[in-house]
């Protein structure tokens, strides 16, 4: 999400500030499963038209949305409750219209996002679903069609379609958890010793390295009480990772950062860890995050 891709993005990449999601390079749609996303503004297509329907009913009320939206808002701008209220329909129903590429939102992390429409994307809709399950595989395989359509939010069938035309490019392989494809081309990175890790990073929820379903949780965390303290039924916590491992959990609340280890950390990591919380690019701690230890257990 909008805020929380701030702290994704500083987890990679280094003086990111704490407006670098408002960059006139990204942008924010109704994404998988219609949550909402902070994506590069030149990859609008792919996490949009990527999701199209290609059934007819599906299609046609994605269609029918777009083009209702686009006559009532004729350019403005306002929040999806208003319009959605005006235009007599339910605000969550507007989200319907986002997979055809012509409808970006901006929202804060509170409050109602607002919403306004563009020209569309000339890309054809195969074509963006085709890199978007390369983009899928690519940051998540070994994976499935049944993953990717979960992940997606589209119809199992279009993503076994999208998986058999991609197949000349896919390696299958085997991992702990079964058979999986991974891109062709990446093949050489999974084969390559891995490169040293950061000490110390902290992922916000929603984060991609720990964005996973089913079995897949297995591999990044395997102890089951651990897993189900990371990926909680409701608001996910963030991962606290200590050289590539996830070793815990972090939330926040206004400026101070509280951390839940699940095992005793050296000194240098907690060292770490307090220059990281230190780090954050939190638009209201002015430099004064506060961090919270509790105990391991």
């Amino acid at each position: 999400m909008p805020r929380a891709a701030v702290l994704s993005i500083h987890a990679r990449v280094e003086q990111t500030g704490p407006t670098a999601w408002d960059d006139p390079s990204l942008v924010q749609v109704w994404g998988p499963r219609f949550s909402a996303y902070l994506v590069a503004a030149q990859d609008l297509a792919v996490f949009t038209l990527g999701r199209l329907p290609n059934d007819a009913n599906g299609l046609r009320r994605a269609e029918d949305m777009a083009a209702h939206l686009h006559e009532f808002l004729a350019g403005r701008t306002m929040t999806y409750g208003q319009a959605g209220r005006e235009m007599g329909v339910h605000p969550n129903a507007l989200r319907y219209a986002a997979p055809t590429g012509t409808v970006l939102i901006r929202w804060e992390g509170s409050g109602q996002p607002t919403v306004w429409t563009v020209p569309r994307p000339e890309v054809e809709p195969a074509e963006a679903r085709f890199e978007l399950a390369r983009r899928y595989l690519h940051v998540f395989g070994p994976a499935t069609p049944e993953s990717f359509a979960n992940w997606a939010g589209i119809k199992p069938q279009l993503a076994r379609a999208t998986f058999e035309s991609l197949r000349p490019s896919l390696t299958l392989v085997r991992s702990p958890i079964g058979k999986g494809w991974i891109l062709a081309a990446d093949e050489a990175a999974f084969r390559a010793p891995p490169a040293r890790p950061a000490l110390t990073r902290f992922l916000p929820s929603g984060d991609a390295y720990f964005l996973l379903q089913g079995a897949d949780r297995e591999i990044l965390v395997p102890g089951a009480d651990r897993r189900r303290e990371l990926w909680t039924p409701r608001v996910w916590p963030g991962a606290l990772l200590v050289e590539g491992e996830v070793v815990g959990t972090w939330r926040r609340a206004g400026g101070t950062v509280s951390v839940q280890t699940w095992l005793r950390l050296s000194r240098a990591a907690r060292d770490a860890v307090e220059t990281e919380v230190a780090s954050l690019p939190l638009p209201d701690n002015r430099g004064q995050a506060v961090l919270r230890w509790d105990d391991f257990g």
